[in-house]
């Protein structure tokens, strides 16, 4: 009876120990771009497969989308579009918001978007166009600074 009881109680514990490490153990994180950004983008470009020309936009993440849709807007509302996303790891943390373009020749395709302070960012899904454009090898990236929305001159 005693070994029957021991054994209960080895079980229980390894339970308890198992739960409390799943509750306690970090989960994969989501795309960590919060809050919207503000961005100058000083050439056209190509989000997916949307042409945009070069102006001032914001960039969020859609809340109700389960992190996985990015909307990049005019900064006026005259221009939109909605990117399919998901995570993407920068090789450091970056210091500053940026978003990180692909460039071929003198065409320019949006690629990822990181927040300051967190490495977790988003990256754009759809590649289809860039693809086809992209037959030729790349001319390098393009990494253009981004602001957190109401913070002015960092």
């Amino acid at each position: 009876m005693k070994l029957q009881e021991t054994k209960k109680h080895l079980l229980l514990s390894g339970l308890i120990a198992l739960v409390f490490g799943l509750t306690v153990y970090p989960t994969k994180a989501q795309a960590q771009i919060i809050d919207q950004l503000d961005v100058n983008i000083p050439f056209q470009f190509h989000a997916g497969s949307a042409k945009l020309p070069a102006g001032q936009y914001i960039v969020q993440i859609l809340a109700d989308s389960d992190l996985t849709v990015m909307e990049i807007k005019s900064a006026n509302d005259s221009t939109s579009t909605l990117l399919e996303v998901r995570d993407t790891q920068a090789n450091g943390t970056p210091a500053k918001s940026e978003l990180i373009f692909n460039k071929y020749g003198n065409r320019y395709f949006l690629e990822k978007a990181f927040e300051e302070g967190s490495p977790n960012g988003s990256r754009v899904t759809d590649f289809s166009y860039e693809k086809r454009v992209g037959q030729a090898a790349a001319d390098g990236e393009e990494h253009v600074p981004a602001h957190k929305r109401g913070k002015q001159g960092t």
